[in-house]
């Protein structure tokens, strides 16, 4: 071995491992990319644009070593809905301003909050998505036209099916869907040599080369070059930024594509044990990513939790795999474009049925019930609320539940009465005095013997707020009216609120 081979070696000494990874990673990028391109309503090569940025811009940052960005289906629907409301050239508007609330987010190190966003609304987000997606792509399988509102695909896909079985091109077309998402369903039952070519591209293939033989009456992706497809943004699309509606779905981008991202960081995190992600760092570069991508009027990217997995099942070591994986993106939209053309929709449809019943958590639904019901409640009402109203109301419902959620537990309160049957009435408060737990303080508080003196024990509080407090010394002027010695109160060690002492309560 020469001195130039053993340089390169003690370079790149995980180069190897990382080549053949990034081959598959590709193979599993490439009909996803296509697929969630065609779903959301855009060209074909817009996919496979936002995989090339994700692979060599956001794979050459630092954040999360071994995550792969790319479109994503998670997006799709929110994606489809903004193309159909403001057009293909404000997408552009819309993700290159998504790019840079994630820079701004990423320099102000608010990363690391995301992680705070409750479990329960993101994967209900998700399971919201992922039934909207799956009602839009059965349309897509059957050669239908979806009905535009999540509800609407959910209440019309019965009829819709029914006018399928009538159709001998819509029977074709389901035919190439189901057999599509068999494939994906049963390939990991396979031996583990066939495994080697991945799921997705092996369903896609097959479902190529059926159509093809059978000359089946399906319809195929159309081409337009990856040159005229990519159409940055004119200056007068950014007039479309005064709109309140276009802005809400720029925050609605911005926060699921980045609480998506960093969630799948986490995920990708446990499945290895090398660098851990810099939440901060993996921001911006998804930022960075999104900010080309709008320039190009591409599609918005995330990480994507099945590419990575892919990339860390693959024996990926470093960030070389997920840039690789970019080159190849590039290499093949630049010289095997028209490959595409052979592609029936209704297999791509498949792919995304079956990537859209991932985000259904069922499993996750059924343990939350036994364990958590309030989380599981969470969880349901934000993914019906994004069918039936939309993605950004639905997140906003989900987080507002959540909130709730966490303010009704951490106002708890116990109250200790002891009654010795002589003497005053002794009453213990202990725990978080909040307006939202004052009806039961007061109901226990009135339920005291009014002819006996009473001693109140606040000195177990966590917190008092002004609403307890005015409503406890409410209690005390109408429990000493009666004649009897006025209630003493012992004050908490600490209080959120200036103490107000008002007659006839006297502190010890």
């Amino acid at each position: 071995m020469n001195q130039k081979a053993a340089g390169r070696i003690s370079r790149f000494p995980h180069l190897k491992q990382d080549f053949a990874a990034s081959l598959v990673v590709f193979l599993v990028a490439l009909p996803l990319c296509v697929g969630v391109a065609v779903a959301s309503g855009v060209p074909a090569e817009l996919g496979l644009v936002t995989g090339i940025v994700g692979g060599l811009v956001t794979g050459l940052m630092r954040g999360s070593s071994l995550q792969v960005s790319g479109p994503a289906a998670g997006l799709t629907v929110l994606v489809f809905e903004a193309v159909r409301e403001f057009g293909l050239p404000a997408l552009g508007v819309i993700v290159l301003a998504t790019g840079a609330l994630q820079l701004a987010m990423g320099a102000l190190k608010l990363g690391r909050y995301f992680r705070a966003i409750s479990v329960s609304v993101v994967e209900g987000m998700l399971a919201g998505i992922g039934l909207v997606l799956i009602a839009g792509q059965l349309y897509s399988a059957a050669g239908a036209k979806a009905p535009a509102s999540g509800i609407d695909k959910i209440i019309g896909l019965p009829g819709a099916l029914v006018d399928a079985a009538g159709s001998a091109s819509a029977l074709a077309s389901l035919a190439i869907g189901a057999g599509t998402v068999a494939v994906l369903v049963l390939w990991k039952r396979l031996p583990s040599r066939v495994r080697t070519v991945p799921g997705p591209l092996a369903a896609v293939g097959l479902a190529t080369l059926v159509a093809l033989l059978l000359n089946l009456p399906v319809a195929t992706v159309e081409v337009q070059g990856l040159l005229g497809s990519v159409q940055p943004p004119s200056l007068g699309s950014f007039g479309e930024l005064a709109h309140v509606g276009l802005l809400g779905t720029i925050v609605a981008f911005t926060l699921i594509a980045s609480a998506e991202s960093l969630f799948s960081a986490a995920a990708v995190d446990r499945m290895h044990d090398g660098p851990r992600t810099e939440y901060d760092r993996e921001l911006m570069a998804q930022g960075a990513g999104n900010a080309i991508c709008g320039a190009l009027g591409a599609l918005p990217m995330t990480a994507v939790i099945v590419r990575s997995a892919a990339n860390v099942q693959a024996g990926a070591r470093t960030k070389a795999s997920r840039v690789l994986h970019g080159v190849w993106l590039l290499l093949f939209a630049a010289l095997l474009p028209n490959v595409l053309v052979y592609i029936p929709l209704p297999a791509l449809a498949g792919i995304l049925v079956h990537a859209g019943a991932k985000l259904v958590p069922v499993r996750a639904i059924v343990g939350l019930w036994r364990e958590h019901r309030g989380e599981a409640l969470i969880l349901v009402v934000t993914a019906v609320s994004i069918v039936a109203v939309s993605m950004f109301e639905g997140v906003l419902i989900g987080l507002a539940l959540a909130v709730a959620k966490t303010a009704w537990e951490a106002s708890h309160i116990r109250l200790e009465v002891v009654d010795k049957g002589a003497g005053p009435v002794q009453a213990h408060l202990s725990g978080n005095a909040t307006f939202l737990r004052l009806p039961k303080i007061l109901d226990s508080l009135e339920a005291l013997p009014q002819d006996r003196p009473v001693e109140l024990d606040l000195s177990g509080l966590h917190h008092l707020d002004h609403a307890c407090r005015t409503a406890l010394e409410t209690w005390a002027e109408r429990h000493s009216a009666a004649g009897t010695e006025p209630v003493k109160v012992t004050e908490p060690i600490r209080v959120t609120t200036p103490a107000k002492v008002t007659e006839p309560v006297t502190t010890v």
